[in-house]
């Protein structure tokens, strides 16, 4: 278990995450196939999922999900994003001192799930949430990777009268899965 996962969870949540944690995958994979449900995901127009590569989801295995949930997706691309209403994607780090997720993003295909539905459900080990920046920079090897998105609850934006929008330039909303006991393949 993640010794700043409490930091974590309540600096997301200052910045309207929404932020589960799990013991194993299992109960996290039924959360995540409950919400998809509950959100209303299905093989409709505008209704479906898309979900990025990652090793939560090799986990998972993408026939059974696919059985589980119509409209769920593992073929992403531009036009499947932006029609989809949630998009998932597994994140490679985050940091507790600001409740900020950090993920791999040189992939587009993880960028315009994390980027373009109105929902991003974001999953991460609980080892993963780091104490700070400096911590998740100490990490990182720029060296190997050609974009880094920093996630810092859902898309928001005001403009010159200070009048929050939320949703405008990305999701509205951003719901994490920390997962404990999850040895997740580190970037």
């Amino acid at each position: 278990m993640s010794s700043h996962f409490e930091a974590f969870k309540t600096r997301a949540e200052a910045v309207s995450a929404e932020v589960h944690r799990f013991v194993g995958k299992e109960e996290a994979l039924a959360f995540v196939l409950a919400f998809l449900k509950e959100a209303g995901v299905s093989d409709a127009p505008q209704c479906g999922a898309v979900w990025s590569a990652g090793s939560f989801l090799d986990w998972a295995g993408t026939d059974k999900l696919r059985a589980e949930v119509p409209g769920l997706s593992f073929e992403v691309s531009r036009e499947g994003s932006a029609a989809a209403r949630v998009g998932l994607s597994q994140m490679d780090w985050a940091i507790a001192g600001t409740g900020t997720l950090v993920q791999d993003a040189t992939a587009v295909e993880t960028r315009l799930v994390s980027t373009l539905p109105p929902i991003h459900v974001a999953i991460i080990g609980g080892d993963r949430i780091l104490e700070d920046m400096g911590s998740v920079l100490e990490r990182l090897r720029p060296d190997q990777l050609n974009y880094i998105s920093f996630i810092s609850g859902p898309s928001r934006t005001a403009d010159i009268e200070r009048v929050l929008t939320i949703g405008v330039h990305g999701p509205g909303r951003l719901v994490i899965v920390v997962i404990d006991g999850f040895e997740q393949v580190a970037s």
